[in-house]
């Protein structure tokens, strides 16, 4: 490795933006491919990790894209196409050249095989399981046979596995003379004659204990078996709440059959909440920078359109008053602070509440002690903020009725933003709608017209 390589290296590590690729080195290899100089090129790529390369073709052109990948075949690595967004991997499939693309993911682990192509359409996935080695061709199809978003297809079929009456030397010696163990793995599963797990040793207690030590006397004390048709939401679940490394998954007769490690249930929370932010704001989960404009725009049209229906149904409330606002301009002036204020406090409240049915502490046993805490909330600043706004319109506009009103609107509007931030997800959430995608606009609906009807109802029956 060059001196300016490694600094290149070192410059990703440590300068200010963190783990990020340095715009100077970005900025080098661009030019190394503008001028098609491949030896240049795999210089500056050498001791990039995976992940920076994947990084670095989603932010480039298809022009550029497709000339890095040209000139860097010869190493291209296969985790390079795990670790690349979605949207993309089927452009980069087709740009490869077949054995570069069978070199690639002839050694990623069958989990990653899997997670490659079942989002793919059919041509590329042949193009895969083309380049695999029979076994290993097999092992993908039939994780790919299993339901959608299951444990069957998160799972990798390398299993490292002991029988339960072995010894610490029974297992060292069988680690060092096997040729096919998994590139990495944290437990040797300890399997009965029936291929049944029953226990977990960690490498650590293995390797840290004498040859004579029987395994039944090494295992962890947390032992979660995964059923192959489990949700992977219950199973990524089932890692953060336990602190699991890996969980051997067993078929519908208890037989072992796979095992999923943290790195892919951590990808699965990640997408998780990734999928969640995009939903809450209305973009389509699957929308990325690389895609096209009329991609980007359909995506975001969907809960535009209903946000748009929204609107007009505020607006009709506003028209119901119309004399109202033409006798007295203030409110017209005044209204959108009350609805604004109770739009944000019931996104905050929908939010919580979201992410909390998200991470099952919001369960149907504290649900209303949930609720009373966010009207508690909402009523605790509906005084506040409605105290405030009741001095300002006072001072403005010297009316102090028109004070009070806005002060009993701003309180009302506050308390019913946190009873529809709270229960318009979890409505949605019992009718099995993802309360991700759909509460924002109805919550929004809710405020807008509760805090417009308030406000101006109040005015009109007590100022006109």
């Amino acid at each position: 490795m060059t001196e300016e390589a490694e600094q290149a290296r070192d410059e990703s590590r440590h300068d200010d933006e963190a783990y990020q690729l340095p715009p100077r080195t970005v900025t080098a290899i661009l030019y190394a491919v503008d001028t098609g100089d491949r030896d240049r090129l795999e210089e500056l790529m050498a001791p990039l990790h995976a992940a920076d390369i994947a990084d670095l073709l989603e932010q480039m052109n298809t022009h550029d894209r497709a000339e890095l990948i040209r000139l860097h075949d010869r190493d291209f690595d296969g985790e390079i196409l795990s670790e690349l967004d979605e949207t993309l991997r089927e452009e980069v499939i087709a740009m490869l050249h077949p054995a570069v693309l069978a070199e690639a993911v002839r050694d990623l682990e069958s989990d990653d095989v899997v997670d490659l192509v079942e989002d793919l359409e059919e041509p590329q996935q042949e193009a895969i399981l083309d380049a695999l080695e029979d076994a290993d061709r097999v092992a993908v199809e039939r994780a790919l046979a299993y339901p959608e978003n299951s444990a069957g297809r998160l799972m990798q079929r390398e299993v490292v596995m002991a029988p339960e009456d072995w010894t610490v030397g029974q297992a060292i010696d069988f680690l060092r003379a096997a040729d096919d163990l998994p590139e990495q793995f944290y437990h040797v599963v300890l399997v009965d004659p029936r291929m049944h797990p029953v226990g977990n040793v960690t490498l650590g207690r293995l390797m840290s204990h004498r040859r004579e030590v029987p395994l039944s006397e090494l295992t962890e004390d947390v032992f979660e078996v995964i059923p192959v048709t489990r949700d992977e939401e219950d199973v990524a679940y089932a890692f953060n709440q336990y602190h699991l490394i890996s969980a051997p998954v067993v078929d519908d007769d208890g037989r072992l059959v796979g095992v999923i490690t943290i790195d892919d249930a951590m990808a699965v929370l990640d997408d998780e909440h990734e999928e969640d932010i995009l939903r809450m704001a209305g973009v389509s989960d699957e929308s990325s920078l690389s895609d096209t404009i009329f991609a980007a725009a359909r995506g975001r049209a969907t809960w535009l359109s209903v946000n748009l229906l929204t609107a007009i149904l505020a607006a009709f409330v506003i028209n119901l008053f119309s004399e109202e606002i033409e006798a007295m301009v203030a409110l017209a002036v005044l209204m959108p602070i009350v609805a604004s204020m109770g739009g944000n406090a019931g996104t905050q409240t929908m939010t919580v509440t979201v992410r909390a049915l998200a991470t099952r502490d919001l369960t149907a046993q504290n649900a209303l002690r949930v609720m009373r805490r966010e009207i508690s909330v909402g009523a605790v600043n509906g005084v506040l903020f409605g105290v405030l706004i009741a001095l300002v319109a006072g001072f403005w506009f010297g009316v102090p009725m028109l004070a009070a009103v806005i002060c009993v609107a701003m309180m009302l509007t506050q308390v019913t933003a946190a009873l529809g931030g709270f229960a318009i997800p979890m409505l949605l959430d019992r009718a099995g709608i993802d309360p991700a995608l759909a509460s924002g606009p109805f919550v929004t609906s809710v405020t807008d017209v509760v805090g417009f009807f308030t406000f101006l109802g109040l005015a009109g029956w007590v100022l006109l």
